[in-house]
């Protein structure tokens, strides 16, 4: 066996030594088509690293799963139910700490639930892995492509304005279905967020101010999405759920906040009406909406105008509250109100 068969083995380890924790050996030279012996320095290797944990007698050693784990699946999209493959082929392999489990129970199954509503493809492909620190999840489709879909269902041609969008939360192709929750919430599980569609790619950060930014664009067709949560996380599925309502109490969905930052650039600033009308689109849906500005210097009169006069007057049941504006910033918002 190549050394670096080592990086394939960790996908498939997981579920092997739970099928054969005797004679793992054995197991793995049949897996890997090697002979006896590279399988048992694999799985030397594999219990150095952590993958795999010794028991037993040295002549009749016992393997379990160690706290390295890792489980890689692809399925059909059609005819299949998402809650299945977590049930089946990926909760039993790991131990994690049940509040991070319904987190990513409920992670796993949004996600694949989109590939097989929304993608429009024929295959997906699902990794779960479980580090000493993180639990972290990648589902992939070959289907259309996120802002593809939104590009013509919505007629946003811009994925960062497509972006802005989904961070708002409630954007669907089919309401009838669906109530455009499913990748706002499962975001804000998460400790980092990698979403990758149509050669775009755009990252939330639990830590950072501005949570979404641009990041560097991985797939061209398709869409992918990475998410990774923290074992010690004190966030608990209840709270992420709860934290769209107005009380922090309920599961009502009455406040969103928005990285205004993805309409900038650095030949692009915020400065006209119809950019302040693409921020208010939909804000009719909310009571609340945190209008975020890190990263934006200055703001234009007409971009001020538009969303702290004139939709303000016209949309007096959603109140607008200002995140982290710099002083420009601020003073233009204060100059316009006072019209």
């Amino acid at each position: 066996m190549a050394r670096t068969d080592l990086a394939s083995a960790t996908t498939w380890i997981t579920s092997l030594v739970q099928q054969h924790p005797s004679g793992l050996a054995k197991a793995v030279a049949a897996r890997a088509g090697c002979s006896l012996a590279k399988a048992r320095r694999l799985v030397h290797q594999l219990t150095e690293l952590g993958w795999l944990k010794r028991s037993g007698p040295l002549n009749r050693p016992e393997f379990e799963a160690g706290p390295m784990r890792q489980i890689v699946q692809r399925y059909p999209l059609q005819g299949l139910d998402e809650d299945r493959p977590w049930a089946r082929d990926f909760a039993p392999h790991f131990s994690l700490p049940v509040h991070v489990r319904e987190m990513m129970q409920h992670a796993f199954t949004e996600l694949l639930n989109n590939a097989i509503d929304h993608s429009e493809g024929t295959q997906v492909a699902i990794s779960l892995r479980q580090t000493n620190n993180h639990a972290q999840l990648l589902v992939s489709d070959d289907g259309r492509g996120l802002f593809d879909k939104i590009r013509e269902g919505f007629d946003i041609e811009d994925p960062a304005a497509a972006m802005l969008e989904l961070s708002k939360g409630k954007l669907t192709s089919s309401p009838q279905r669906h109530t455009g929750r499913g990748l706002f919430f499962t975001s804000r599980l998460a400790d980092v967020f990698d979403l990758h569609a149509n050669s775009h790619a755009f990252q939330h950060r639990e830590w950072r101010e501005s949570h979404w930014v641009q990041g560097k664009a991985m797939r061209q067709s398709g869409s992918a999405i990475y998410l990774a949560i923290a074992l010690d996380t004190p966030r608990t599925l209840e709270q992420v759920m709860r934290s769209a309502s107005l009380d922090g109490e309920s599961y009502g969905f009455e406040r969103t906040t928005l990285p205004l930052r993805l309409l900038t650039g650095e030949h692009v600033s915020l400065e006209s009406r119809s950019q302040a009308r693409r921020v208010a689109a939909r804000l009719g849906q909310f009571k609340l909406a945190e209008l975020d500005f890190s990263g934006v210097e200055r703001i234009g009169q007409g971009f001020a105008d538009e969303l702290f006069r004139v939709f303000a007057r016209d949309q007096q049941q959603v109140e607008l509250q200002i995140r982290n504006a710099s002083h420009n910033v601020a003073a233009m918002i204060a100059a316009v109100q006072a019209n």
